[in-house]
């Protein structure tokens, strides 16, 4: 049987702050944005004891901590600090899973085996991982992921958990509906309308296949049944993560029609996911434009490109023809912009149209008439523009 362990950083964003700026430690700290427009990435623990949480509109979170000190995400660090965590994991075992920038899966089959206490093992990684590197983590163990993940986010900060298939029943199913890992936020009160309020009430319609319940969650029902009986995935996958689509949006400072309003905001909005998917090393092929009415009611329609972008003019120019199109009209008071489809560049196969095949041809013509040219000199001295360095040599 597989041992699979879920590690979880405790807040990492806040914690990474407070490793830059120790004077924050044991504060109320929001990392995100101020202004209308800002939303709460996440916070360290004192904020959620007043409530704020991740995805909160900022003004919102003030209002409900108003003591708390904002600080802007500085994403690039905690990349660094994310690639040294995984680099720590990959120390005790080369199968690990990357999940998200603070959390990871690791295959300990090997590790755990007969004789070593679970227990006192995860501890003293917890306790590596926070002398080595300031950062508190929850870890789950168990024979599938869902489980381990399950596991992890049952005690935090600095908790361990140990899930068995026998512990389900023990463990699990007493929690509410609302902690079970892949129900979101808006099903979990459509499944307390049809009397599902525990994991366990879930377990008990889901081993009679109930209609309602199966109509509820659709295709996800099979999976999540799976799951909640004590199957589920069990194997690694240790390629590298790799994002399926990099998006930004901002609420705007008031409502907004047009696009001589709207514009500025969208030109922000292109120019930070251009800068994201070039961080992540991506291109896409597909961009969709998401808007919020007044009523809260999202909107989105996307656009196919020809060839793969990550370039900020590319993407403005399509989503502002999608707003143009469709959205000018309309009240406004988000504006979000996806890049889908991605790619990585390297490994893109170019496929050249005719037009661009006459282009390559004329260039090598221009070049071989150079290195001709050249060759008759004593010292050669023509070059193609595209050749010359940014410094000017």
């Amino acid at each position: 049987m597989a041992v699979i362990m879920h590690v979880d950083l405790n807040a990492f964003f806040a914690t990474a702050e407070t490793l830059r700026d120790p004077s924050l430690k044991g504060k109320p700290l929001i990392i995100g944005h101020v202004g209308r427009s800002g939303i709460v990435s996440t916070c360290s623990y004192e904020a959620r004891k007043y409530g704020v949480h991740s995805g909160q509109p900022t003004f919102q979170a003030l209002k409900l901590c108003p003591q708390a000190i904002i600080v802007e995400p500085h994403f690039s660090y905690y990349h660094v600090l994310s690639e040294s965590f995984f680099s720590l994991i990959r120390q005790i075992t080369p199968l690990i899973e990357v999940a998200s920038v603070d959390e990871c899966y690791a295959d300990m089959s090997k590790v755990l085996t007969k004789g070593v206490d679970p227990i006192a093992y995860c501890h003293d990684l917890q306790q590596k991982l926070f002398k080595e590197m300031g950062l508190p983590c929850s870890i789950g163990i168990a024979p599938t992921k869902w489980m381990a993940k399950m596991g992890s986010d049952l005690k935090k900060p600095m908790g361990v958990t140990i899930i068995r298939k026998k512990d389900i029943e023990k463990i699990l199913y007493p929690l509410p509906i609302e902690s079970f890992w892949g129900i979101g936020k808006k099903t979990s009160p459509r499944l307390r309308e049809i009397g599902i309020l525990s994991i366990g009430d879930f377990a008990a319609k889901a081993k009679v296949d109930d209609p309602n319940l199966m109509k509820l969650l659709g295709k996800f029902y099979f999976t999540a049944k799976t799951w909640v009986l004590g199957g589920g995935d069990n194997v690694i996958d240790t390629n590298p993560f790799d994002p399926k689509s990099v998006g930004v949006s901002s609420t705007l400072p008031r409502d907004c029609q047009g696009l001589e309003e709207v514009e500025p905001f969208l030109i922000n909005v292109c120019n930070e996911l251009s800068s994201r998917a070039k961080k992540e090393r991506k291109k896409g092929y597909t961009v969709t434009l998401q808007v919020k009415d007044t009523s809260f009611k999202t909107h989105s329609k996307r656009a196919t490109l020809l060839n793969s972008t990550n370039d900020e003019d590319v993407i403005f120019t399509e989503a502002k023809r999608l707003y143009k199109a469709f959205y000018e009209k309309m009240d406004v008071r988000l504006i979000g912009v996806t890049l889908e489809k991605l790619v990585d560049p390297k490994k893109e196969e170019v496929q050249m149209s005719l037009w661009n095949y006459e282009e390559y041809e004329k260039m090598d013509k221009t070049k071989l008439l150079i290195e001709d040219l050249n060759r008759k000199m004593d010292k050669p001295k023509l070059m193609r523009l595209s050749e010359i360095k940014k410094d000017g040599t």
